[in-house]
């Protein structure tokens, strides 16, 4: 499907494959129309990188090739193949800790199914108490709100810290409030508790300070940083800023493979981490009558069970093509086209001179990544319903995403939901979607979200912009359609 775009002031002149910035990453341009020329089968258009990378060709073909060439097997047994195995495993940690510049003698890889493994393996071994809180940013995944839950469980205080409109940003001040709220202990005199929050927002693409690892490490805490919405269009260097933890999932970066994460911790900080259960391969030895057993002492005292063997190795050879791609390049690429997009859809107005669109997060590129969340209006400034969009967009051939993204603090502060009327609405027995946000007075469930990576171009940003205006500019509302009634985190 195409869409004829208005003519505009916004537009006239605005392209952005025009300009010289987007000319030097006309390597990405290259790349898709080699590698990624999949992206293009019938006229879809790929929007949703902040949920998961795309892989390349050269990527599957590898996968493909190292599978039918050699033999691997279970790492744990000890025979030709199982070493092979292993020696691609270990590979695959050295390269890991290459790409972020992490120190061997400081860090340690430890491959998770995904960032969300990653986050539970800190909870659950963390050593919460009265004394050692959980610090969060209302701005965060789902994964690590979770943490709470192993926090309450040891009775450990857990403490948020509010986002700011209209950024929706988080301010310096009240990340210092929280942290030295109660019983703070100095650094050096063991950990205060456990300050969580992302490099990037995976709500509105807001990027928060790295120095807060520092500060909160000044503080006497150990920090985990998400870094999943980051670490595919940013440089993180870890001999530059020292998290305890970093939480991250492979396909996120690259596309394949799926199943596959990684936590990133320092040494110091997995000693103080005592795992609440043991399985095969986290052990040296067991015994069922004497009732004991003896933990592995390094990283795979954390790697439950039989690791991914045969995707493992993508996870080398991915960070190997990123890299001869350059981060850099991908950055700036990325924040082009989003810098480009914020600007063409908060210019657009209904011919009433109303706004088209409501932006969550800043309007600029500054400090933010190549992720928008908005929701459409009608002339009247109602909200189109982000259930209509997904339905809609989906029917033009568009993959993006629709709903809270599984950010529930970022939604609330966006939304303006306050804490007293969650406290007094009764969500217990919403089944539906519809009931939810009666029962909360919300006119939608949701915001539009439209990521840009690897091997977006500008053809898609502006195919999206056409989209919009042909769609939702001047249209009135709401319609009678039928949506589908769901509840999502």
């Amino acid at each position: 499907m195409t869409f004829e775009k208005r003519s505009s002031p916004t537009q006239a002149g605005a392209g952005v494959a025009a300009t010289a910035a987007y000319a030097s990453t006309a390597r990405i341009d290259e790349l898709r129309a080699t590698e990624y020329r999949h992206l293009d089968r019938d006229g879809r258009v790929y929007l949703d990188y902040a949920g998961a990378g795309v892989a390349a060709r050269t990527q599957v073909l590898a996968h493909h090739d190292r599978l039918l060439q050699g033999l691997y097997s279970n790492p744990h047994s000890e025979n030709p193949t199982s070493e092979a195995a292993g020696s691609l495993v270990e590979s695959a940690r050295r390269a890991v800790l290459d790409f972020f510049h992490a120190d061997p003698t400081e860090y340690v890889v430890i491959f998770t199914p995904n960032a969300s493994g990653a986050c539970r393996l800190v909870g659950e071994a963390y050593r919460f108490g009265r004394d050692r809180p959980l610090v969060l940013t209302w701005d965060n995944h789902n994964s690590v709100n979770g943490i709470r839950e192993y926090a309450r469980a040891a009775r450990a205080p857990v403490r948020y810290v509010p986002l700011a409109a209209p950024d929706l940003r988080v301010a310096e001040s009240d990340v210092i409030a929280e942290l030295t709220a109660g019983r703070a202990r100095p650094a050096g005199s063991g950990a205060s508790g456990l300050f969580a929050y992302p490099a990037q927002s995976n709500f509105t693409g807001v990027q928060h300070p790295l120095g807060w690892v520092d500060l909160a490490q000044q503080h006497g805490y150990d920090v985990l940083l998400d870094a999943a919405a980051f670490a595919p269009t940013n440089r993180l260097d870890l001999s530059v800023v020292h998290p305890d933890f970093v939480c991250l999932s492979w396909y996120k970066l690259f596309g394949y493979p799926t199943g596959v994460g990684a936590l990133l911790a320092r040494r110091d900080a997995l000693t103080r981490l005592r795992r609440p259960w043991f399985a095969g391969g986290t052990i040296r030895a067991v015994s069922v009558q004497g009732d004991w057993h003896q933990p592995m002492g390094d990283e795979s005292g954390f790697e439950d069970g039989t690791l991914n063997f045969l995707s493992i190795p993508d996870v080398e050879f991915g960070l190997r093509w990123l890299d001869s791609i350059g981060v850099d390049l991908v950055h700036t690429r990325v924040s082009l086209l989003t810098g480009w997009l914020l600007k063409q859809l908060t210019a657009l107005r209904h011919r009433n001179g109303r706004p088209l669109v409501r932006l969550y997060g800043p309007p600029m590129g500054t400090a933010r990544g190549g992720t928008a969340a908005f929701n459409f209006r009608y002339p009247d400034g109602s909200l189109v319903d982000e259930r209509l969009v997904a339905l809609e967009s989906s029917a033009a051939g568009f993959a993006l995403r629709t709903g809270c993204f599984c950010n529930p603090g970022a939604a609330e502060a966006a939304f303006d939901i306050s804490q007293g009327s969650l406290r007094r609405t009764n969500l217990a027995h919403t089944e539906t979607i519809d009931q939810h946000l009666a029962a909360l007075g919300l006119p939608t469930g949701g915001a539009v979200r439209v990521s840009f990576g690897l091997a977006s171009t500008a053809a898609d940003a502006e195919s999206f912009l056409a989209f919009a205006e042909s769609t939702y500019l001047d249209r009135n509302g709401p319609t009678d359609i039928r949506l589908t009634p769901r509840i999502r985190c």
